[in-house]
């Protein structure tokens, strides 16, 4: 039998800093959901679920110590330092 296991994954600080921080220059107000970790006991497979920020209706993928914002889904890439253009716009 499978055991899963699922552990809270934090967004770190310094990342949600930056992104309230760009979120105020756009003038909107951003919803943190942490992600997970999930793991098959007895296997190496690991699944990292990203955490969630969710700003007018769009969600954004965010991974710990990384540079990127990925919206809706991990095909559409963006630099942290664009999201302030890119929230503008919608």
């Amino acid at each position: 039998m499978l055991n899963i296991v699922k552990e809270e994954l934090p967004i770190e600080e310094s990342l949600k800093n930056k992104i309230n921080l760009i979120c105020e220059f756009a003038h909107v107000k951003p919803i943190f959901i942490n992600g997970n970790i999930r793991k098959i006991n007895k296997t190496n497979l690991v699944y990292i679920e990203p955490n969630r920020v969710i700003v007018k209706d769009k969600t954004l993928l965010i991974f710990n110590y990384s540079n990127e914002v990925f919206i809706e889904n991990l095909s559409n890439k963006l630099k942290l330092s664009d999201l302030e253009d890119y929230l503008k716009k919608c």
